[in-house]
């Protein structure tokens, strides 16, 4: 008899049997697959039964004139032009649109986003995706200035241009895409080069910030320092040009920033008229690519003529990957909604991805924890030590503030080493911290705001993990 005869011989004699087991398996498999195919269905039929729901409330508020969705004209002045939004919307509508960024920011942050006005200076890859992303987020009021026009080459890292852009002013293709996303916003388009002489009236109307999005370097720092001088919120873009790591973008302020060639000479320039630090900006500490020239690209780029729009500014000469200046742009426009909305706890990291730092404090702490509790083995490794270090300290001592020499230690030490008894301090206010004796009460030696603040930020810690604990 062969393998399957007797296989089959043996189902057989199994299905004879337990007639009762399988009857009852094969119902149960049923029901359990009714079950979930009811529920599905039952899902999608929701799903479509809302999208009809709002196509008929946007149908309705269009014919009742609440929201006229036909195309609208400009208010032309000069090279400003202005697309006003619709007398009335139904807010209804507008609170679906903005629904998971108010779930994310609360109310109240959502509120003052809505509220807020935001000018954008230049209309490239970087400021159309800021302004993309600011407009999406629910900013009522966008000012975007740029006298450029769309090329087919834009079309690699362009926000919204299409073909049909092509040979038309950034600002007025912006505006255009923009009103069939959030009709019920204001955008002011100006096809303008920012100067001495229109700076006061480009950046007039009291903006909540002001992103700096210029390819130009005189122009750039001009426009940080009339911001700065007037007390105007700024953020800077620097160099996307030949980068290519996304995992390098952060924020900082432009006095932390380093392997930035052009945040570097920002930062010298603007040394040089007193600004020191106060201006955050969007960089990478990604080492530029070698970039291959061409032959007649191989002179020195300073002594270069080249042919460009306008006088004074120069053609770009760094090759750019389109996804890397969009991500500058999402990284600005996230700064602001934050800020905008006094998001709780928002202190972005000056520095990231610091792994040589991260060795060696482990390795104190290793040293540490064998001299002063005889542990042989750190529960903490590198990677832990890197997240205690930068997430939850920002490389900063709990009781000094920053310092080139900051160390990691227990801070109770009748209590394991762990995220949650781990603080940051310099080496030498550690070295006395281990030396306190185990009954110390903490709270009066270093008084109440240093240890309510330890104290509040492991509990916040805590809840972090146990939120991410529940979901995965």
């Amino acid at each position: 008899m062969t393998f399957i005869e007797r296989f089959t011989d043996s189902v057989g004699q199994f299905f004879e049997r337990h007639p009762n087991t399988i009857q009852l398996t094969l119902t149960a498999v049923a029901a359990s697959a009714l079950t979930a195919t009811s529920i599905l269905s039952y899902q999608t039929n929701q799903r479509r039964l809302r999208a009809r729901s709002l196509k008929d409330e946007l149908k309705e508020a269009e014919e009742r004139h609440i929201i006229d969705l036909t195309p609208v004209g400009t208010v032309n002045n000069g090279s400003h032009s202005i697309l006003p939004p619709p007398t009335i919307f139904d807010d209804k509508l507008i609170q679906e649109q903005l629904s998971k960024n108010a779930e994310f920011l609360g109310e109240k942050g959502i509120r003052k986003v809505r509220e807020s006005f935001v000018v954008i200076v230049g209309a490239g890859g970087v400021g159309s995706w800021a302004a993309l992303m600011l407009m999406r987020s629910g900013v009522q009021r966008i000012r975007i200035i740029d006298f450029d026009q769309v090329t087919l080459s834009s079309l690699n890292r362009h926000a919204v241009a299409t073909l049909e852009d092509v040979g038309t002013p950034k600002v007025r293709c912006i505006k255009k895409h923009f009103m069939e996303i959030a009709p019920f916003m204001e955008v002011e388009d100006c096809v303008d080069l920012l100067n001495a002489d229109n700076v006061d009236e480009l950046l007039s109307g009291d903006p909540d910030y002001v992103v700096d999005a210029i390819d130009n370097i005189n122009t750039k720092i001009d426009l940080i320092k009339y911001c700065y001088d007037k007390k105007l919120q700024v953020i800077s873009s620097m160099g996307a040009g030949a980068k290519a790591d996304p995992s390098r973008i952060q924020i900082a302020d432009i006095s932390e920033t380093f392997e930035d060639p052009l945040a570097r000479t920002v930062r010298r320039k603007l040394k040089k008229l007193g600004i020191l630090e106060g201006v955050p900006v969007a960089y990478s500490t990604e080492k530029p690519h070698h970039v291959k020239l061409l032959p007649l690209e191989e002179e020195k780029i300073e002594d270069r003529e080249e042919f460009s729009a306008l006088p004074d500014f120069r053609a770009r000469i760094l090759p750019v990957l389109g996804t890397i200046p969009s991500m500058f742009g999402m990284a600005i426009a996230t700064y602001i909604i934050l800020r905008l909305s006094e998001y709780p706890d928002f202190d972005p990291l000056p520095i990231k991805l610091r792994d040589g730092l991260y060795a060696r404090v482990h390795k104190e702490l290793m040293t540490r924890e064998g001299k002063t509790f005889n542990e042989k083995i750190c529960p903490l490794d590198v990677r832990d030590v890197g997240y205690i270090f930068e997430e939850m300290w920002h490389g900063k001592s709990v009781i000094s503030g920053p310092d080139d020499k900051a160390s990691l230690t227990r801070w109770d030490k009748t209590k394991p080493l762990s995220y949650f008894n781990t603080v940051c301090m310099t080496r030498v206010e550690a070295n006395t911290h281990d030396k306190l004796p185990k009954d110390t009460n903490l709270e009066d030696y270093y008084g109440q705001d240093i240890y309510r603040k330890i104290m509040n930020r492991f509990e916040d810690e805590k809840r972090i993990q146990n939120v991410w604990n529940d979901v995965l």
